[in-house]
């Protein structure tokens, strides 16, 4: 009796280690699938001086940390027509845990998390949401890190937004400078 009690209680252990790794190693496969550029609707919408923009498209790119695979670095370009800027740009951090994406917006200071996707090698579709707002969305994979190239990286895509605005301001001095606010538009 004693015997099989050692048996039963090894192969529980067994069992709680293969529970607790499982979800960790869907991450990791969730993210090294998320990894790299896409773009499509986000839905999103930035307000300046009281009007507000809808941005035409958007570009997000998925970078993962070699040492944590669930998680990584990034951008966020959201692309505009008819706005006094023509993109708002953002470095991010994100997260894939126990399935849910994680966005940290760093310049913005602001959070969007991601629930109920469809994420694979051509598509990335799900739901976003952004304090109280939930927005759908839907994008297309464009490319995969080049890592033989030593120019891709965080300073070789991004531009601040306030830097952006302030050369239109130097042209027209009746633009205020104030940063736009994200916002997202249902469909």
């Amino acid at each position: 009796m004693k015997r099989l009690t050692q048996i039963m209680a090894m192969v529980a252990m067994a069992l709680c280690t293969l529970t607790l790794t499982g979800c960790t190693d869907d991450d990791e496969y969730r993210a090294y699938t998320l990894e790299g550029t896409w773009k499509g609707d986000m839905y999103v919408t930035s307000t300046y001086n009281g009007v507000t923009y809808d941005a035409t498209y958007s570009e997000l790119c998925f970078l993962r940390d070699p040492y944590r695979y669930s998680s990584g670095q990034g951008y966020w370009i959201d692309y505009y027509s008819y706005a006094p800027w023509d993109y708002v740009a953002n470095h991010i951090e994100w997260t894939v845990n126990d399935g849910v994406i994680s966005i940290w917006l760093i310049e913005e200071n602001s959070y969007v998390d991601i629930y109920d996707y469809y994420l694979d090698d051509n598509y990335f579709m799900g739901t976003i949401y952004y304090g109280n707002t939930i927005v759908d969305f839907r994008l297309r994979h464009t490319s995969s890190p080049n890592w033989n190239d030593y120019e891709y990286g965080w300073d070789y895509w991004y531009a601040k937004p306030a830097t952006m605005m302030k050369a239109k301001a130097s042209a027209d001095s009746t633009v205020t400078m104030e940063t736009p606010v994200r916002g997202f538009r249902n469909k």
